[in-house]
């Protein structure tokens, strides 16, 4: 598994997902261009009870809790992903997704671009420093950026917008198998501590996809996080 000592990790995961941050930008730019914005942003997308709307708003909130933990981090604070807890995440979810789609599209971009200049700006020292995530557990700041990629490539295909998890790239699959595997298998009874032999016979894609909870191949239970 690809770690924080591997000196690739950090600079491919800020680069694949600023990668896939302007994926996602020209999918909603194009609905934008198309003047289709208000149909698109309303439709449902693959989670249930959320929008389109509702998984862009978190997105845009995703990406500013992260600005704010490089923030506490440069001043050598274990901050809190989002200080009002889940409420807090739930509420400024729901804020945005009901905004008008344009002010949304604009607050979505302007998060993005916040969180690419908190990259370039975080000092060595801040890089090795720790946080708390949306469910109180200790994160790695180092490790923030693969968080964030697995949100944006996740997401994108929860749109439901002709992107799907068959399209995840490849570098992020293989940085994040390793992880969600070791997550899944801690979580079964002792004794049994591999994935099940119809999970292995998939391809590493598919087999993520299935940890994600977002396929169900034959011979499987759907998994949720």
């Amino acid at each position: 598994m690809a770690t924080a000592t591997d000196p690739l990790f950090l600079d491919n995961c800020v680069e694949g997902c600023a990668r896939s941050h302007q994926r996602l930008l020209a999918l909603i730019d194009a609905v934008v261009d198309e003047g289709t914005i208000e149909e698109w942003f309303a439709a449902p997308s693959t989670l249930p009870k959320w929008s389109r709307a509702h998984v862009v708003a978190h997105l845009a909130r995703n990406a500013e809790s992260h600005v704010h933990l490089f923030s506490e981090a440069e001043r050598g604070i274990e901050g809190n992903q989002y200080p009002g807890g889940v409420e807090q995440r739930t509420e400024g979810i729901e804020t945005y997704a009901a905004l008008e789609p344009k002010e949304l599209v604009a607050r979505h971009r302007a998060a993005i671009y916040a969180l690419e200049a908190a990259w370039a700006h975080t000092s060595a020292t801040a890089w090795q420093g720790s946080a708390r995530n949306a469910a109180g557990a200790r994160i790695k700041v180092i490790d923030m950026p693969l968080f964030r990629w697995r949100e944006v490539e996740v997401h994108t295909a929860d749109l439901n917008a002709g992107i799907g998890f068959a399209d995840w790239n490849p570098t992020y699959v293989r940085y994040d198998l390793p992880r969600m595997t070791m997550l899944q298998t801690s979580r079964r009874p002792m004794g049994m501590t591999s994935l099940p032999e119809a999970a292995l016979r998939l391809t590493d894609t598919d087999r993520l996809a299935w940890l994600l909870g977002r396929h169900t191949p034959a011979g499987l239970e759907p998994q949720t996080l």
